[in-house]
Parts: structure tokens; sequence; C-alpha cells
């Protein structure tokens, strides 16, 4: 039999809802003293970069709510930072419920996205600055700022981060097309996202993905 041509499955929203559960169950293990240390090569600390993935995905699950989604613009929640410097956000979590409390925001801001790509039909489009998406595309999304902030988190608080291959290969396929399709997938992700080196490529020193549907 012939090997297969097909390429990497679309991305789901079970996708999603595994990259999140992924990712939470590394960052449990973290020490609890560890939460202000630096997340990896990002600005802010490993709190503020929790809080700012939980604001990535309810933000994208946001923009899918209204029954007539925007499409020239973000819905219009007030983001702000808590520090100069720090990142600006909608969701910050209450520093006394602990880092258990910390990643719930995180579980139940990732729920809220999965909810609504299981929920918004197909021919849906809401607004993002890096193109106008679908149901499909947001779930890439979170899934891209999971995987890769969750690499960022488990750098300043020494975990151990690899994240499946075949996630990673449906990420780029929907988001990515131009990256690298015979190299390693999750190298090829944070090389993507300017946070690695990929042999015969140049560093990328700035990125963005392709958000608008592929068909």
């Amino acid at each position: 039999m012939p090997p297969s041509t097909a390429g990497p499955l679309p991305v789901t929203a079970d996708d999603l809802e595994q990259a999140v559960q992924l990712a939470l169950a590394t960052l449990r293990e973290a020490p609890s003293a560890a939460w202000d240390r630096k997340a990896g090569s990002l600005e802010w600390d490993c709190w503020e970069t929790v809080e700012h993935l939980s604001d990535d995905l309810f933000a994208y699950a946001a923009q899918l709510g209204p029954k007539a989604p925007p499409l020239e613009g973000d819905v219009p929640f007030v983001w702000e930072s808590r520090r100069p410097g720090g990142p600006a956000n909608a969701i910050h979590a209450d520093r006394a419920a602990g880092s258990a409390g910390l990643l719930q925001v995180l579980e139940a801001s990732g729920a809220l996205l999965v909810a609504m790509v299981r929920t918004t039909p197909s021919r849906v489009r809401a607004y993002h600055v890096f193109g106008v998406s679908d149901p499909v595309g947001f779930a890439a999304m979170g899934i891209v700022e999971t995987l890769v902030h969750t690499h960022d988190l488990a750098e300043g608080l020494g975990l151990a981060w690899t994240p499946p291959a075949d996630l990673c290969s449906r990420v780029l396929a929907r988001l990515f097309p131009d990256a690298p399709s015979t190299t390693d997938p999750w190298l090829t992700l944070l090389w993507a996202t300017g946070r690695a080196e990929l042999p015969g490529h140049p560093r990328l020193t700035t990125w963005r993905w392709q958000g608008t549907p592929r068909s």
C-alpha cells in the first residue's frame, strides 16, 4: 500500500481541551514559591504569564460570543496592566487564592473557549489582529498560545514540557502554512513563534500566524 499523502487532520475543540489539560498537569508540578520567577525569555513573571494566557483564551471565546461577532476590532473589554511593563489583561487572578486559584482561572478560561468552538457554527467569522478567523482558527490560536506560553513557564519554573507532535503539526498546518513540514513539529512551532533555532532556517526576530480560514 502506498504511503498516505493526506495532511494533518483539522484542529478541533478536543485538541484545545487536550492542550489546556496537559498544560495544567505540568504547571501543577511547579514549586509554590516559583511563580515570581521570570517566564523564559518574556519580561513577565510566571504568575503574570498564566494570567496573560488565561486572558488570551477568554478573549478568543469572547470574540466568538456575540450573535454578530466584530469583524473590525476586539470586543471592547478594558484591558489593563497591574504594573508598568506587565501584560494588559481583562483577566486577573486573585493572589490570595494562590497558585491553585491561578490555575483554576486558566482552566476556566480554556473551558470557555472550548465551549465556544464546539457550539459556534463553522461559517461564523470574528476579528483577530492576525486575520479575521473562524472557530477552528480561534481553537488553533488558543492551542498555540497554550503550548508556547507553557514552554515559557516551564523554563521559568524548572519543569519539563514537550507537547504531542501531532497536536503541533495540526496547528502549524492551520496557522503557519509556510513553516517547514519535514522538521520536528514541536521545535518547528517554537521556531515559528520566535523561541528557538531550526537547523537550516534563520531564527525569527518577528513572526505572526495566518488566522484567516484555509478555504
